[in-house]
C-alpha cells in the first residue's frame, strides 16, 4: 500500500509541530523519518494514525484521500503502529492482547479465544516470531513483548506499519532482531515507517531517508549517506560526531561502592549487592536496557534513595545515609536522568537556576542578601562559556530547547570544584550538535582528574565515552570490562548473559 502525507500542519497555540510536511511512503519500503526529539516526528506519525487531527493536508492511501476521526478509522483502513511504549495488558495472555478491542464471538456470545490463538500462531510462524498464544506478556521479554505488538497490527490486516522509537527500550541483540523482522515485513509487502533518531539503524535498514527539523522537511537521502551527512542535516551544521580523547591515566580509586542494595518506594529489591571502584580521571559507564538498576542506583550514590544498604565510599568517607545536600556541598555533581523533574525549575531564570544547589551561602549569598550583580556576571559567564542559546539570563529556563536546559544543567554542576561527577541519561532528548558539546564538557572532567560515572542506555554513548563498563541486569552487575569491548559482547551481557570472552569478568 502506498502511503502519501501531503502538506500536513499541526500547531498546538503558537507552536508549530509540523509545517506543511509531504511524505511518500511505496508499497513494500522501509522509509525512515530522521530527526531529533522535538523535530515533529511523533507529532507526524500520531496524525496518521488518528491520534490528532491535522490543522492542515491530508493523507491519501494507493492515491484515495482518506479522513481519520480517531484510531479506529485508521486501522480499518489499514495503518498500524508500534508504539514505544507497549499497549499491551500485563495480565492478559498473548491471544487476549491480541483480539482486545477486536473480539470475536461464538455460539451464546463467548469469546472466541481459540481463533484469536490459530491467529497468533498464523503469524508467529509465517514471520518466525516464536510467540506462545497463551503466554502472560507480564512474563515475556521486552522484545517478544514487541513481536505481540507487530502481531497485533498484522491480524488486523495492517498494510502500512508505523515503528516509532522501536528500538529505544531492546538491547542490541533484540534490536538486530527487529531489524530483521522489519526486512521481513518488507518482502511480503508491507510498508514501513520507522522513525528513529539512531543514525546507525537507519543506514542499516532503511530504503529511503527523509530528515525533519523543528516541524519541516530539511532533505532527504540514501542509506549510503554518511553519519556526518546525516547528522548536518539534523543539526543544520556540521557535527563531530567521534569523541575526541586522549587514553585515561587513571590514578588511584577515589569511589568504592561495596555491597551496595537499594530497597525502592513499592518494596521491590532493584539494586542488588553491586560493588565496583571509580578511579581519578577515569570515566566508567554503566550499560544496560533501562530499568536494570541504573536510575536506582545514581540515585544512592548522591542520596536520592533511603532504603540503601552497603556503603558509599568517597576519598575515605563513607556517605551512605547522609543527605542530598551534604553529598553535594562535598563535591559531588549530579546530573539527574529527567532534567525537567529533578534538575531545572522551569519558571525560574537560567541565572537562578546556576545557582539553585549553591543558594544558602557565599559567593552568591551574604548576610542573607543575594547578590544579584555577582549572579548576573555569573550566568553571563556560564551562558557564554557552554553556548547556550538564549536570548539573556532572565529567560525561563522551561522555555529553552532540551538541548540548551541540559547545557544549564551542565554549567551549574561543572562550574565548581568536583571530586566525583554522576551523569545520568547525558544526552537524552538532546541534538546531535548538543551531544557532541556535552560528550567534550564530560571528557574534560576526566582529563582534570575526577572520578567519573556515566550512565547512559545509548550503547553508542557508552562506547565513546567509557575508560571501562559496568553492566546492569535486574539490579545485579553481570560484568565490568574495557571500555573497547566490542559491541556483540556487550549486547551479550546487557541480556543477562556472561560470555566466556577475554576480559569480561562475571
Amino acid at each position: 500500500m502506498k502511503l502519501e502525507l501531503r502538506g500536513i500542519t499541526k500547531t498546538f497555540g503558537s507552536l508549530v509541530a509540523n509545517d506543511h510536511i509531504d511524505l511518500t511512503v511505496e508499497a513494500g519500503e522501509i522509509h525512515c523519518l530522521l530527526g531529533e526529539n522535538g523535530a515533529g516526528k511523533s507529532t507526524l506519525m500520531n496524525v496518521l494514525y488518528g491520534l490528532y487531527q491535522a490543522d492542515g493536508g491530508e493523507i491519501a492511501l494507493d492515491d484515495e484521500v482518506q479522513h481519520f476521526a480517531g484510531p479506529g478509522d485508521a486501522m480499518r483502513s489499514g495503518i498500524g503502529m508500534v508504539h514505544q511504549h507497549f499497549m499491551l495488558i500485563p495480565v492478559f495472555t498473548v491471544a487476549e492482547n491480541v483480539m482486545l478491542g477486536h473480539e470475536e464471538t461464538r455460539f451464546g456470545g463467548r469469546l472466541d479465544l481459540a481463533a484469536a490463538r490459530a491467529k497468533v500462531r498464523e503469524i508467529s510462524d509465517r514471520f518466525g516470531f516464536d510467540v506462545d498464544p497463551d503466554a502472560l506478556v507480564d512474563d515475556l521479554p521486552v522484545g517478544v513483548q514487541q513481536r505481540v505488538e507487530i502481531i497485533k497490527a498484522l491480524a488486523r490486516d495492517a498494510k502500512v506499519l508505523v515503528f516509532d522509537e522501536p528500538t529505544a527500550v531492546l538491547t542490541p541483540r533484540e534490536t538486530d532482531e527487529l531489524m530483521a523482522i522489519m526486512r521481513q515485513l518488507k518482502e511480503s509487502g508491507t510498508s514501513i515507517v520507522f522513525i528513529t533518531h539512531k543514525l546507525r539503524e537507519v543506514r542499516e535498514v532503511a530504503d529511503r531517508i527523509t530528515v525533519i527539523r523543528l516541524g519541516k522537511v530539511v532533505g532527504e537521502a540514501a542509506p549510503t549517506a554518511t553519519n556526518a551527512e546525516l547528522a548536518s542535516l539534523m543539526v543544520g551544521r556540521s557535527v563531530e560526531l567521534t569523541v575526541q580523547k586522549k587514553p585515561a591515566d587513571p590514578g588511584e580509586a577515589a569511589l568504592s561502592v561495596r555491597g551496595l542494595t537499594v530497597i525502592d518506594a513499592a518494596g521491590q529489591l532493584v539494586v542488588n549487592d553491586v560493588s565496583f571502584e571509580v578511579r581519578r580521571g577515569e570515566i566508567l559507564a554503566v550499560a544496560g536496557v533501562q530499568g536494570n538498576g541504573q536510575t536506582e542506583l545514581t540515585e544512592a550514590l548522591v542520596g536520592l534513595q533511603s532504603r540503601v544498604e552497603g556503603s558509599i565510599m568517597l576519598d575515605g568517607v563513607d556517605f551512605r545515609g547522609q543527605s542530598v545536600r551534604k553529598i553535594l556541598d562535598a563535591g559531588v555533581g549530579f546530573v539527574p536522568e529527567d532534567r525537567k523533574e529533578d534538575g531545572l525549575v522551569g519558571e525560574f531564570s537560567i541565572a537562578e537556576n546556576l545557582m539553585l544547589d549553591r543558594a544558602d551561602g557565599a559567593p552568591f549569598v551574604k548576610s542573607g542578601t543575594l547578590q544579584l550583580s555577582y549572579l548576573a556576571d555569573f550566568a553571563r559567564e556560564k551562558i557564554a562559556e557552554f553556548d547556550v542559546r538564549t536570548p539573556s539570563a532572565e529567560t525561563a529556563v522551561g522555555r529553552l530547547s532540551g538541548g540548551n536546559q541540559q547545557k544549564v544543567v551542565l554549567a551549574r554542576e561543572l562550574s565548581r570544584e568536583l571530586r566525583l561527577l554522576v551523569a545520568a541519561q547525558p544526552t537524552r532528548g538532546v541534538d546531535v550538535g548538543s551531544i557532541e558539546f556535552i560528550h567534550k564538557q564530560i571528557v574534560a572532567e576526566r582529563d582534570a582528574g575526577v572520578p567519573v560515572v556515566v550512565v547512559s542506555t545509548e550503547l553508542d554513548e557508552v562506547l565513546a565515552l567509557a575508560d571501562r563498563i559496568m553492566v546492569m541486569y535486574r539490579g545485579k552487575v553481570v560484568g565490568i570490562v574495557p571500555g573497547d569491548t566490542p559491541r556483540s559482547v556487550l549486547g551479550l551481557m546487557m541480556a543477562g548473559e556472561t560470555p566466556n570472552t577475554e576480559g569480561v569478568a562475571a
